[in-house]
């Protein structure tokens, strides 16, 4: 389950589908990566996802899921929870 955003439009869309705090050709994919993620109890039930990473560095400990182009869905695992679940351009 989903405990807590970073981006609080990424939040409303999960909570509200208000997707108008997000690009607007992401919102679809979007709404799929947070289904799973909400439904994954640890990284390894989404290993599966096409873009799935791990993240090195300061990162790590975090994972990312590609959206598009450079935009990702970053979020860490704490007690079977995904949590800061963010929406990031990497450059």
């Amino acid at each position: 389950m989903i405990k807590s955003f970073s981006h609080k439009g990424l939040a409303k869309l999960f909570q509200d589908g208000d997707g108008r705090k997000v690009q607007q050709q992401h919102v679809e994919k979007l709404r799929k990566i947070l289904l799973l993620l909400n439904a994954a109890s640890g990284a390894h039930q989404l290993a599966t996802l096409p873009g799935f990473h791990a993240l090195k560095g300061k990162l790590k400990g975090y994972y990312a899921v590609s959206v598009s182009g450079n935009y990702r869905v970053v979020f860490t695992f704490k007690d079977g929870h995904a949590e800061e679940v963010d929406y990031v351009d990497y450059h």
